[in-house]
């Protein structure tokens, strides 16, 4: 047992959970943390516990929020799925048709799907941006309409690390006319009464709490040397550092990356997913965006094989993304330690959000003890 005192509440039977969960400042130096669970629509373990800060001065609350760096793409493919449900999004469609612009630089013939699976050959911008201009909507859109693709679209794979919040977000706003973060406001965390931002209010910065980097990492832990995962990966990263916990990151939206919600947000957004929509989707849409594998190839900038379905990442036995027994279980996980799935069949909604960082990509050590608890405890 940790000397954090834990609050919320764990079912008896996943009392596992609480343990795993516990661990965490014991073994792998927690700071402060959330932990939420539904099954079945029911809400097992809702646990949070630490601090929100460096110094240990603010106590992490029952509402306190963090960045959850990528797992914000899941929110944005959720919000792309509805499109799709309601008919106003075709993903076999090209890019252009929604967004015009777009289709120069030999981009005429790229997919909407391309963009979802990290196909489309747009991991970085070549053109030497000032420092701000990631958190320039329109400066980054517009240089992403100049980009030519890195690979040809569709016969690659390579994580869009944060070029993915622009051009998922960019087709969600020419045809809904909101931005992603106004969608995910009123179509996904209003409805279901949830804490989660894309774009966060200043009234909202006393209960975020601080990033804290893994130690020893740089800014998100990349090198700068010139390669793909350099491009794609370092974009932001030398613009980031010192930046993640300002109000300017914090206010500006990027669907690929500055997401701020908690365990409970994210459970409850994957549990409306796990349960064949919960009244944002359509079963058909969710068997159709989020469980059926849609690409399978090792990403070139990751460098491990990844399993994506529409925006999500799909559970992979023996992988780097690895999310209990069931294939068919689609998420994502954020730099750091973040993590939201769904797992369909078990109708299981997972959150799991902190702010101490760890380093690398991929696997977290703090996520298999905790999964293995809930299924254990089924």
């Amino acid at each position: 047992m940790s000397q954090v005192e834990l609050h919320g509440t764990c079912e008896p039977r996943f009392g596992a959970v609480r343990d795993a969960f516990d661990a965490n400042w014991t073994d792998h130096g927690e700071v402060g943390a959330s932990l939420c669970v539904i099954v079945g629509g029911e809400t097992v373990v809702d646990l949070w516990g630490g601090h929100a800060d460096a110094e240990r001065s603010r106590v992490w609350e029952r509402d306190t929020i963090a960045n959850v760096y990528s797992s914000t793409k899941g929110i944005a493919a959720a919000a792309a799925a509805m499109l799709v449900d309601c008919g106003q999004l075709d993903v076999e469609r090209p890019v252009a048709d929604y967004w015009p612009e777009f289709g120069q630089s030999g981009k005429s013939q790229i997919k909407v799907r391309h963009l979802l699976t990290h196909e489309a050959g747009l991991a970085g911008v070549d053109e030497e941006l000032p420092d701000g201009a990631v958190l320039d909507w329109d400066r980054m859109v517009g240089a992403l309409e100049r980009q030519a693709p890195m690979w040809t679209p569709g016969e690659g794979m390579g994580y869009h690390a944060i070029t993915y919040g622009w051009l998922v977000g960019e087709v969600i706003r020419r045809i809904d006319g909101r931005t992603c973060g106004e969608f995910v406001r009123d179509e996904i965390a209003g409805p279901l009464g949830v804490d989660f931002f894309i774009g966060l209010p200043e009234s909202e910065d006393s209960r975020t709490a601080d990033l804290l980097p893994a130690p020893g990492a740089g800014p998100i832990g990349v090198s700068t040397q010139d390669n793909l995962a350099a491009r794609a990966l370092g974009l932001a990263a030398p613009r980031l550092a010192g930046t993640v916990n300002s109000r300017e990151w914090r206010a500006a939206e990027l669907p690929a990356a500055n997401g701020h919600g908690n365990g409970r947000s994210l459970a409850t957004i994957y549990s409306s997913l796990a349960q064949g929509g919960g009244g944002l989707l359509s079963s058909d849409s969710i068997e159709a965006c989020g469980g059926t594998e849609h690409a399978a190839r090792e990403d070139m900038v990751l460098g491990f094989l990844v399993r994506r379905s529409l925006g999500f990442i799909l559970s992979t036995a023996g992988g780097r993304y690895e999310w209990g027994p069931n294939p068919r279980t689609f998420g994502h996980s954020g730099a750091g330690g973040s993590l939201g799935f769904a797992d369909p069949d078990a109708e299981i909604g997972f959150g799991y959000v902190m702010n101490q960082m760890s380093a690398g990509l991929g696997a977290d050590p703090r996520w298999k003890p905790m999964i293995d608890a809930v299924y254990a405890s089924l």
